[in-house]
C-alpha cells in the first residue's frame, strides 16, 4: 500500500465524488482514500493496474481521447487499456558548472562587442564534487587499440572488450587486476599466442613492462572467459575461467605459478555449454562476491529466469547453484549485460553485499541477506536508465568504491565526462555530478567508444580510493582519485 505524491507534494486522493473523479489533496496519515496498490499486469512488464483501498476501484481515464483527460475510478477491466499505468521517473538533477564563453553583439551602426554568456554545450566538474580526479594522462604506450600500441582488439565476434561488469575477459581483451597480492591492480591482457600478459603497477600510478602471466590453454574455447581472483583471503589470486563445461580455476603457488593450465573444473555450472546451464556472454553476466561474509568468494548469475548463486564452502568447494531471485534475469527485462549492467556490491555499513543493476528508469537495488539470499528490488535513484538517455552504446555505468569509505559509489561515463553519486551510506544515493571531464563520449571529453575503448574503476596508487584506467588509441590513459576539490580546463 502506498501514497501517490505529485511535485506539487499534493497526493492522490478519492473525494467519493458522484463522478468518481480523484483530486490532488493535502496528505493525511492513515487515510484510506489516499491509499492505493500497484498491481502489475501479467504478461506486461513495466505495466500496472492502480487499486484504491476504499473500494477495490481502480484508476481509468473518463474518457480516453482529447475532450476528456479527467482520471477517475471505475470497475476493473482487464482489456482496458485506459486502466494500464506505467510508472516514469522525473527528470533527475545533476550538478556541474557551466563554461562562460563570449557572445557576439550586433549594433545599428555596424559595431561589434561581445557578452558572456552560458555555453550550455560545454561543462566543467562541479565545484563541491566529491571524489574528483586529475587530468588525464598517458602513462603507457602499450595495451591500446592503435596498431603502434599494440592493435588489441576482442577477437569474438560480435562482442565489446570487457569493461568491469564481472570483468570476465576473453581473447583480445584487456582489464585490471590484482595480479600478485599486493592490494594494486595490475594491467592484464589476453593474447591468443601468448596467454595472459601483465603489466604490474608502481603504485603511482604508472605500470611496468609487459611478461608473460598465464600460458595459454590448450583446451581452451574461444567463448571461454577469463578472471583473477582471490577466492579465499588468502592474498593469493587465482585465474578463473567460465568454460563450457562450469567453472574451471588454477591456483597459484607461493612462487607465482599457475597449475594446472588448463585449470581444475570445481563447479559444473555457470558455463556456455547446455551441459553447464548455457550461460552466454551478452545476456547472462556472472560474478564473484562474498555474499555471506565468510571472507571466501561466491559465485552469482543472473540467467533467463533470474539470480543464482552457488556459495563457496570453508573447505574452499562450492555448493550447488540456487535460485535464489526471480528478478535480474532476461524474463524479467533486463535484456543484455550491456544495456543493463548489475553488480553485486556492499551498499551499507553493516549490511551484506546486495545485487545494484541499471533498469530501464534508473538503479535498482535487491538487499542481501547475508546467507547468499536477497530481498526484492526497489528503485532508489531515477538516474543511469534508458529513461535518463544512458544507452549501452555510448556510455559505460559502473560501482566501485571512491571515497574510500568501503561503500559502492555510481560512476557513469556520460557525454560530457565522468559523473558520480556518493553513497549515502543507507544504500541510497546522491544526485548525480560531474566529476573529470575526461573518459566520455563527446570529442571534447575524449571521444571514447565503448566497443574500442574499455575503462575500469581500481586501485592502482595503493591509497584505498579506485582511480579512473581507460585503454584508448594510444594505450593506458590514468586519471589519479584526488578526493578533494579539483576543477578541470
Amino acid at each position: 500500500m502506498a501514497t501517490l505524491k505529485t511535485l506539487s507534494d499534493k497526493v492522490l486522493d478519492d473525494p467519493a465524488a458522484a463522478d468518481r473523479s480523484v483530486r490532488q489533496w493535502d496528505a493525511s496519515a492513515n487515510k484510506k482514500a489516499q491509499q492505493w496498490r500497484l498491481v502489475p499486469v501479467d504478461g506486461e512488464a513495466g505495466l500496472y493496474v492502480i487499486e484504491g483501498a476504499t473500494d477495490g476501484a481502480v484508476l481509468d481515464l473518463a474518457d480516453p481521447g482529447k475532450n476528456d483527460t479527467r482520471i477517475v475510478l471505475g470497475e476493473y477491466d482487464d482489456s482496458a487499456e485506459s486502466q494500464r499505468w506505467r510508472l516514469v521517473p522525473g527528470e533527475p538533477e545533476r550538478t556541474s558548472d557551466l563554461v562562460l564563453d563570449w557572445a557576439p553583439l550586433s549594433h545599428w551602426n555596424g559595431r561589434q562587442s561581445w557578452r558572456l554568456t552560458h555555453n550550455k554545450s560545454a561543462l566543467r566538474p562541479a565545484p563541491d564534487a566529491s571524489p574528483s580526479f586529475s587530468n588525464v594522462l598517458l602513462v603507457l604506450e602499450k595495451f591500446g587499440s592503435d596498431q603502434d600500441a599494440g592493435g588489441w582488439k576482442a577477437d569474438r565476434p560480435n562482442c565489446r572488450p570487457v569493461s568491469q561488469a564481472g570483468w570476465w575477459a576473453g581473447l583480445g581483451d584487456r582489464f585490471l587486476a590484482d595480479t600478485r597480492g599486493t592490494g594494486l591492480a595490475d594491467i592484464v591482457g589476453l593474447k591468443p599466442a601468448k596467454g595472459a600478459v601483465t603489466s604490474s603497477s608502481r603504485g603511482d600510478g604508472t605500470f611496468g613492462d609487459e611478461r608473460v602471466l598465464h600460458p595459454p590453454a590448450s583446451s581452451a574455447s574461444p567463448k571461454d572467459l577469463w578472471t583473477l581472483a582471490d577466492l579465499t583471503g588468502e592474498s593469493r589470486p587465482s585465474v578463473v575461467v567460465l568454460a563450457a563445461e562450469g567453472i574451471r580455476v588454477s591456483t597459484q603457488d607461493e612462487g607465482g605459478t599457475f597449475a594446472p593450465a588448463g585449470g581444475e573444473l570445481v563447479l559444473k555450472a555457470f558455463g556456455h555449454g547446455p551441459q553447464a546451464g548455457g550461460w552466454l556472454a551478452d545476456k547472462h553476466p556472472r560474478f564473484l562476491a562474498d555474499t555471506t561474509g565468510n571472507g571466501r568468494l561466491d559465485i552469482i548469475g543472473c540467467h533467463d529466469d533470474g539470480l543464482w548463486v552457488s556459495l563457496q564452502d570453508k573447505e574452499g568447494a562450492y555448493t550447488e547453484a540456487l535460485y535464489v531471485l526471480d528478478e535480474f534475469g532476461l524474463g524479467q527485462g533486463w535484456s543484455s549485460a550491456d544495456e543493463h549492467p548489475r553488480f553485486p556490491v556492499r551498499t551499507t555499513s553493516d549490511g551484506a553485499v546486495d545485487i545494484i543493476g541499471f533498469g530501464p528508469q534508473g538503479v535498482v537495488v535487491a538487499r542481501g541477506r547475508g546467507d547468499g539470499t536477497f530481498e526484492p528490488s526497489q528503485l532508489v535513484l531515477n538516474d543511469y536508465g534508458q529513461a535518463q538517455g544512458w544507452t549501452s552504446e555510448k556510455h559505460l555505468r559502473l560501482l566501485a568504491d571512491v571515497t574510500g569509505d568501503g561503500l559502492a559509489d555510481i560512476i557513469g561515463f556520460g557525454n560530457e565526462g565522468i559523473w558520480a553519486s556518493h553513497n549515502n551510506g543507507d544504500g541510497t544515493f546522491e544526485k548525480a555530478q560531474l566529476v573529470c571531464r575526461g573518459f566520455g563520449y563527446n570529442q571534447d571529453a575524449g571521444g571514447w567508444r565503448v566497443d574500442r575503448h574499455p575503462r575500469f574503476l581500481a586501485d592502482i596508487t595503493g591509497d584505498g580510493r579506485v582511480d579512473i584506467v581507460g585503454f584508448g588509441g594510444q594505450g593506458v590513459h590514468v586519471a589519479r582519485n584526488l578526493f578533494r576539490r579539483f576543477r578541470t580546463r
